[in-house]
């Protein structure tokens, strides 16, 4: 934990350096960094950080190799996916490595007109600050920056290797973050500032995306008897995958980590429709886009494997569909849930921090959504913390992110990086 004194010096800093993080997360909130969109806020981010002094490498999905948990991206380019790393690399190092990593795609804003404020306005109103990505997770991103920022304000560097990174796609495949491992960039710890209101995340259930693709006889509507509307077949399939969701989530009572805890933690979402070509026609197409969790104990192939048994199942069940049967396509998210088991000396000192900070303990939660920790902490051996600041309305609607909060926490990340790395006096 730090003494009494730096932790007054650190927050001396931030506070100094409040107003300065705002504008910084503005900017952040205003860049519109959807999937493949995502190049013109890593360039900003790439000048803001060789603007402090750090060694900055830039580079693209498509320069680094194949890896085993590489997710089949889902229309992106990945020469155009671009990922950022700052480093801190301090003369004779002494403390101990810290990757702080945080992603800046957004996920569509939906229609415009259903917000209180533009969602790239970035707007501050009664200490919130309102935008797409603004809690998920560009707070997180300013919070880091600005934790560095802090230590240096506050005369220190340090005394270990630090690593910044900004990375894409975490909201689709999670091939960024997996890119900057790809590269080279290992550490002692990794911390990725995601908005758990500061908690920290015991758990996380895994993702798998997935396109239903069926197809109907297309008649004119007067004789639809005679036809095969395939929006109904998908109609048909959705609800069959739902029931299977139904039986996972009561088989999934006794798991040692969310049985009891967490009420149906495996979530389905049909979230994207398409489909036929003429209100008077039975379609002869539709495609849907479908999101399932699994929980630990299960892998991504055997949740896949579940997906195929219930829709086969379910086609069996419908005479066009059992002799037509519908198409799965798996592409994005191919997840692993991850379980950071409790004892890490990197969980020590950010609970340290924060109870130096909060005067509490740090809370645990469990998320039927998954972050990136899962790539440090299953593959590549080193503990993978999520925590960070309290917003709401992630993916919705007038998604805000605390302000109050925000300055907390990036003095809490700060109170981190200097237990966990050391401090010594700058230059």
């Amino acid at each position: 934990m730090p003494d009494a004194v730096l932790l007054d010096r650190l927050r001396q800093a931030v506070e100094a350096g409040f107003a300065r993080q705002t504008d910084f997360l503005q900017q952040l909130v205003r860049f519109p960094s959807l999937r493949g969109r995502e190049a013109p806020l890593q360039d900003w981010m790439a000048r803001e950080l060789a603007g402090r002094g750090y060694a900055v490498d830039r580079f693209s999905l498509a320069d680094v190799p194949a890896h085993p948990k590489t997710a089949p991206m889902v229309d992106a380019n990945p020469a155009a996916s671009i990922q950022v790393v700052a480093t801190h690399r301090p003369a004779q190092p002494s403390g101990r490595s810290l990757i702080l990593q945080g992603h800046i795609d957004v996920v569509p804003e939906g229609p415009h007109e259903m917000w209180t404020h533009p969602p790239y306005a970035a707007v501050i109103r009664d200490g919130w600050l309102y935008g797409r990505g603004a809690h998920d997770m560009k707070a997180g991103v300013a919070a880091m920056v600005f934790a560095m920022d802090a230590i240096r304000g506050a005369g220190l560097e340090p005394a270990a290797d630090v690593y910044l990174q900004t990375v894409t796609e975490e909201e689709s495949t999670g091939n960024g973050a997996l890119a900057t491992l790809l590269r080279g960039y290992r550490a002692e710890a990794a911390l990725i500032p995601e908005p758990t209101g500061h908690t920290i995340t015991r758990a996380q259930t895994g993702t798998i995306w997935f396109r239903l693709k069926v197809r109907g006889v297309p008649v004119h509507v007067m004789v639809a008897q005679d036809g095969s509307n395939a929006i109904m077949s998908a109609y048909a399939l959705i609800n069959a995958l739902y029931g299977h969701t139904k039986t996972l989530n009561e088989a999934g009572r006794d798991n040692p980590w969310y049985g009891g805890q967490v009420q149906d933690p495996i979530k389905f979402n049909p979230g994207i429709i398409r489909g036929g070509d003429w209100a008077s026609s039975t379609p002869a197409w539709c495609e849907v886009d479908c999101r399932i969790g699994l929980l630990p104990g299960t892998t991504p192939e055997e949740a896949m494997a579940g997906v195929e048994a219930a829709v086969r199942a379910a086609a069996k069940g419908d005479a066009f569909l059992a002799n037509n049967p519908p198409e799965i396509t798996f592409h994005g998210f191919q997840t692993d849930p991850y379980v950071l088991e409790p004892g890490s000396e990197a969980e020590a000192v950010l609970a340290a921090a924060h109870r130096a900070v909060h005067g509490g303990a740090m809370p645990a939660r469990l998320s039927t959504a998954v972050n990136d920790t899962r790539y440090y902490g299953l593959y590549f051996a080193m503990p993978g913390l999520c925590y960070g600041p309290k917003g709401e309305m992630a993916h919705g609607f007038d998604e805000r992110t605390s302000l109050a909060d925000l300055k907390t926490c990036t003095l809490t990340i700060a109170a981190f990086i200097a237990d966990w790395c050391g401090v010594r006096p700058r230059g």
